[in-house]
C-alpha cells in the first residue's frame, strides 16, 4: 500500500492499518529502583570494548556501565567496594611477589 493510500484509509477510519499481531516482548528492568535514562556518545571502538566486557560477564552493557559509574563515584568519596575475588588476588600477589 502506498503512503497516499494509507493516509486516505486512515482518514476514512480504516481500522485495518494497525496489526493485531503478537504483543511486543519488552525487556525486564534489572532493578526496582527508579532510573533516569541518559544518552552517552562513545567512539565505536570504546562501545565495542564495553560490549565485549559486558558479554564476558554475562550482563547488559548499561548494567556494566552503571556498575563502573557507581564504582567511580564510590572511589571519589572513599567508600569504594571491591569484589572478594579482587581482594584474594591482591593478597595472593602480596604473598608471592614476582621477581623484578
Amino acid at each position: 500500500m502506498s503512503r497516499h493510500d494509507a493516509i486516505k484509509r486512515f482518514h476514512e477510519g480504516g481500522d485495518d492499518l494497525v496489526s493485531d499481531g503478537q504483543a511486543a516482548e519488552l525487556p525486564v528492568p534489572d532493578t526496582d529502583v527508579p532510573m533516569v535514562s541518559r544518552s552517552v556518545r562513545l567512539p565505536v571502538e570504546t562501545y565495542e570494548r564495553v560490549r565485549e566486557a559486558a558479554e564476558a560477564r554475562g550482563i547488559g552493557v548499561t548494567t556494566l556501565m552503571r556498575q563502573w559509574i557507581e564504582a567511580g563515584l564510590a572511589d571519589l568519596d572513599d567508600s569504594a567496594t571491591v569484589s572478594l575475588a579482587d581482594v584474594r588476588r591482591a593478597i595472593a600477589a602480596l604473598a608471592h611477589p614476582t621477581a623484578a
